[in-house]
């Protein structure tokens, strides 16, 4: 683990500036919290996510910047899209930008709350496919865009549950494991070249995943996906600041 607060404090005046950053679950949440927040440092922002109105409030929300780069949508249903669409996509990249700096994975879902016995086998396979897979085969289809970068940062949303398997989590928490391992792996395949590779576990978040989980909960003693805690570390691993930081799994909070 590393001293994050550190480097946030010593980098905080990042500029992001000539970086194109790919973000998943753009529509809510930290992706849509953490495209914001890097439109306006600089960066040209491709929002990915599932829902075309979602997507474009939040290229509104950019656009309402002057100062912002307007950003570019690429409507993609990590649920139901075959391999050939991730790849589509990835000759669209290319065609359209000169290279991808960051690929972002903030999309996922809970899935059912239940004991192993009773979790239905077809909840298991939709959220290891969300979670898991389709993180891999984009990450994968991207891959030669993100080779065009001098410094290409990948990055992986990471959870509590990712560490220690806790009743009740079923899916989730084995997704999660997963995105571990997978980050693992692609940095240590990568620790050659220039290509960095990490996880954020951002902790309590006040998003809707967190409200199905803990409906009970006090929201307002939640951080929001807005908080500069929960914002920080994705935007310095994104920056240059971070060059030499890969194979690393990280706190927000």
């Amino acid at each position: 683990m590393i001293n994050t607060q550190f480097n946030i404090q010593k980098n905080k005046d990042i500029n992001l500036s000539n970086k194109t950053i790919f973000i998943t679950g753009a529509t809510d949440g930290i992706g849509k919290a953490l495209s914001l927040k890097t439109a306006n440092l600089g960066a040209k922002i491709i929002l990915s996510g599932r829902s075309k109105k979602k997507l474009e409030s939040t290229h509104d929300e950019i656009r309402s910047n002057k100062d912002c780069i307007a950003p570019s949508i690429a409507l993609l249903d990590l649920e139901t899209a075959d391999v050939e669409s991730y790849f589509n996509l990835s000759e669209t990249i290319l065609k359209n930008f000169d290279k991808i700096d960051g690929l972002v994975h903030c999309a996922g879902i809970l899935g059912d709350r239940t004991p192993i016995e009773q979790y239905k086998p077809e909840v298991w396979q939709r959220v290891m496919h969300v979670n898991l897979t389709a993180p891999f085969v984009l990450t994968q289809a991207l891959f030669p865009a993100l080779r065009l970068s001098n410094n290409p940062s990948i990055i992986f949303t990471s959870s509590d549950y990712a560490k220690n398997g806790k009743a009740f989590w079923g899916a989730y928490s084995v997704s999660k494991f997963g995105t571990e391992s997978l980050s693992q792996i692609l940095a240590n395949e990568n620790d050659h070249n220039s290509m960095r590779v990490n996880c954020i576990n951002p902790g309590p978040v006040n998003t809707k995943m967190r409200l199905a989980a803990f409906p009970a909960e006090n929201k307002e003693k939640i951080k929001s996906p807005e908080d500069k805690d929960i914002l920080a570390p994705y935007v310095y691993l994104l920056s240059d600041a971070s060059i030499n930081v890969s194979g690393k799994s990280i706190n927000a909070q």
